[in-house]
């Protein structure tokens, strides 16, 4: 590149969520999700400068679970909603629980333009409280059958938010969620 051209830098942001059976190792759902790209921007910025929202922190803090992203008719045709990331105040549809993250790590091979955030989310046998006994149900509305995710950060900022066919969490199974963000820079010449 001649010193006469400019460099323009671009960041991308891409997410993934796999929701498996912890025992078995089971895929429930394998979706990529939709990032909320308003959040998203005020968040790194603010973590750049080192700088606290009105509430807390935007580091990634917890995952939220909901029940209203999908439609289900009486034939059991499901529709999904698109993900509701278009608001500054945007959330869940019909969130049921929310759950502090297990960990987070990051996760970056030197070489590479991209570094991933691992986030990782373990629902137990016993959480949440009132859940079916056996993952039976045929109500697809129940609070503990979840078709909606979403990562908050500390401040109560939405980031992300993914919509996936209903899995219901019972006392019978525990559920681990890794939501992974990959941050990509690259660039291009203007």
């Amino acid at each position: 590149m001649s010193l006469s051209q400019v460099e323009k830098s671009l960041v991308s942001i891409e997410g993934h969520v796999l929701i498996q059976d912890f025992d078995t190792g089971e895929v429930l759902a394998k979706r990529r999700n939709a990032i909320h790209f308003e959040n998203m921007s005020i968040a790194i910025a603010n973590l750049m400068a080192n700088v606290s929202g009105a509430n807390g922190t935007h580091t990634v803090a917890s995952m939220s679970y909901g029940n209203g992203g999908t439609l289900i008719d009486g034939t059991g045709a499901v529709t999904y909603k698109a993900p509701n990331t278009n608001s500054i105040t945007s959330g869940l549809y019909n969130e049921t629980f929310t759950q502090a993250l297990d960990s987070t790590t990051v996760s970056h091979t030197n070489g590479n333009v991209y570094s991933d955030v691992v986030m990782t989310s373990t629902l137990d046998y016993n959480t949440p409280t009132g859940q079916d006994v056996e993952d039976t149900t045929t109500d697809m509305n129940s609070d503990y059958v979840f078709d909606e995710i979403a990562i908050y950060s500390a401040n109560g900022d939405m980031l992300t938010h993914v919509i996936f066919h209903p899995v219901q969490k019972s006392e019978n199974r525990k559920i681990q969620v890794v939501y992974t963000l990959r941050i990509r820079t690259t660039y291009s010449e203007v």
